[in-house]
């Protein structure tokens, strides 16, 4: 069993920065890619930024320049930081991990966090 435990959400003005941390635990061999999705209120999970284990990054474009997506591979952990917040970027932010290798199964398997509130406002 794999767990994705989310961190680092709350409430910010316009302008301003958050730092999300996303930790898998478990008896993980391999992670492919860890990433955030949001789901905002127009009900849409979208993709925000993904990043695989040799380092290549993927952003939406309406994140392009103000967020940065790292990743510790030693500790299965990945960051989202987000600076020049907007109150369209208010959402829910979902961690996902894809292409988890771990346990007793040889099979890769993705896994979601439980989500962290991110609201812009003033």
């Amino acid at each position: 069993q794999v767990n994705l435990v989310e961190s680092g959400g709350g409430l910010v003005q316009p302008g301003g920065s958050l730092r999300l941390s996303c930790a898998a635990s478990g008896t993980i061999y391999t992670i492919n890619g860890m990433g955030w999705h949001r789901l905002g209120s127009g009900n849409q999970r979208e993709l925000v930024a993904r990043i695989t284990s040799e380092a290549y990054t993927t952003y939406a474009d309406s994140v392009k320049g103000r967020f940065t997506i790292s990743r510790d591979n030693a500790k299965n952990t990945v960051y989202l930081e987000m600076n020049g917040l907007k109150p369209e970027d208010t959402a829910v932010y979902y961690c996902h991990a894809d292409g988890v290798v771990a346990g007793v199964s040889p099979h890769q398997h993705d896994y979601w966090g439980q989500g962290t509130q991110v609201t812009v406002s003033s």
